[in-house]
């Protein structure tokens, strides 16, 4: 699983040895086969997540080696991500990477907002968010929402405070 003397000292300093301690233990309780690493199945063992639709996504995040799974090492680095001492600009630099494919484009956008509302809104309403959206965020009107036309909307808000887990 790893321990603090194995993690990089990067995420030591996010967290203290107390943290990381109860985050063993809270890694040890998700990992129910006892496998070492966390499967989808185990990740929606908490109820939190059973309906959230950006669950695949986070988990994505999480499995920094695209193996499926993922080990103490990862969970470590994805909480990191969210952690209530992380910074905005670390925050808006892992919304970039995490969202990738900057510049955004409207079946982007599209796609993005109907895996996080699901069927809860009809398409037309969900096209004229898309429309609103690029109406107000694209400043060079390219039709496309680059990296600065997002962290100008966002930076200009307390989102970075949303994206966060208590340790």
């Amino acid at each position: 699983m790893g321990n603090e003397a194995s993690l990089p000292l990067d995420m030591c300093a996010t967290f203290d040895a107390d943290e990381i301690k109860r985050l063993g233990k809270r890694f040890k309780k998700l990992d129910l086969d006892n496998s070492g690493s966390l499967s989808v199945d185990e990740f929606m063992s908490l109820p939190e997540l059973q309906q959230n639709p950006l669950v695949q996504r986070v988990i994505e995040i999480f499995d920094d080696d695209g193996n499926g799974e993922v080990d103490f090492k990862e969970f470590i680095q994805g909480v990191s991500q969210f952690s209530v001492k992380g910074d905005k600009d670390t925050k808006l630099r892992n919304c970039k990477s995490n969202l990738n494919n900057f510049p955004m484009s409207e079946c982007r956008i599209h796609n993005v907002l109907k895996m996080m509302v699901g069927n809860n809104l009809k398409d037309t309403q969900l096209q004229q968010i898309v429309d609103k959206t690029i109406l107000f965020a694209d400043k060079d009107d390219d039709g496309r929402i680059s990296f600065e036309e997002f962290c100008s909307i966002v930076g200009n808000t307390d989102v970075h405070k949303k994206m966060v887990v208590d340790v």
